[in-house]
């Protein structure tokens, strides 16, 4: 009787995040299905003639090519190098039973609570000293720097659920830590491998701050960042901005569709263990 009565209020919940989150992107997809003038009139709004213009000029734009090619690499790099630190990292903080455990991770969400724009004097004093200012990599590294405390949290939990008797049947066998780890504790945490990869990726694929910071050559910035260029000193071509918009919203939403499931299981997986 309580959950029927729960059910309206869920739905009605829903419906007003639907809407929320659908209106924006609704009039992203009108606004790059106009002409500007038709943007700029009133009139407007609803009622208009669409045109795929913004959508030719989008695509013949060699920009657009080299900025898919940056994000890609950006998203692709960053999420490689968080897994590569982030699953050992996990596990270690999932086997290890000594006190270090509880302020290793009070320090993790520590972390995650530091606003993005706070680290980024002295990421650009590193990346400057270093001499990776205006680099893939470098972006790369300042992006994963940002997802890594976030990405061995998740982790830890599918490392954590694990059972060791496996891990010690595989000892007995005369396997190392190293061994084990490899041959019996990633194929089984591949499921929350897999999700955070997939959050990495779409995370980073949309990341503005540090590209348009330490990307100093407008031909090397990402799509999100080329997307805020789009605005010059006499005004933005808002439907070509627009059409930037959706082009860019395309890779995320496949990666997004493919991996719903999978997230779905395994954000709530990791949450609730």
């Amino acid at each position: 009787m309580i959950r029927r009565r729960r059910e309206p209020i869920a739905f009605s919940f829903r419906s007003v995040l639907y809407v929320l989150y659908g209106l924006p992107l609704l009039w992203i997809v009108l606004t790059s299905l106009k002409s500007q003038g038709e943007v700029l009139s009133s009139q407007a709004s609803i009622v208009f003639h669409p045109t795929l213009e913004a959508y030719r000029a989008a695509i013949a734009d060699p920009a657009l090519g080299a900025a898919v090619r940056q994000s890609a690499i950006v998203a692709i790099g960053t999420t490689i190098m968080c897994l590569a630190f982030a699953t050992p990292a996990a596990y270690a903080l999932a086997r290890t039973r000594s006190a270090i455990v509880v302020p290793a991770l009070t320090l993790l969400v520590v972390l995650q609570m530091v606003p993005q724009a706070a680290n980024l004097i002295p990421l650009f004093w590193l990346l400057s000293k270093w001499g990776l200012l205006d680099t893939t990599f470098g972006l790369v590294l300042a992006d994963a720097t940002m997802f890594l405390p976030w990405a061995i949290l998740l982790l830890r939990p599918f490392f954590g659920q694990i059972p060791t008797a496996i891990e010690e049947a595989a000892r007995v066998d005369g396997a190392s830590t190293i061994r084990t780890f490899s041959s019996v504790a990633l194929p089984l945490a591949r499921n929350g491998m897999l999700t955070v990869s997939s959050v990495i990726f779409l995370v980073s694929w949309g990341e503005f701050l540090y590209g348009i910071t330490f990307m100093l050559s407008p031909e090397k910035y990402p799509l999100s960042s080329l997307i805020a260029v789009q605005a010059g000193a006499y005004g933005a071509d808002w439907p070509a901005m627009m059409a930037f918009a959706v082009v860019s919203a395309v890779p995320v939403l496949v990666v997004y569709v493919a991996s719903l499931r999978l997230l779905s299981s395994g954000l709530t997986m990791g949450a609730v263990k």
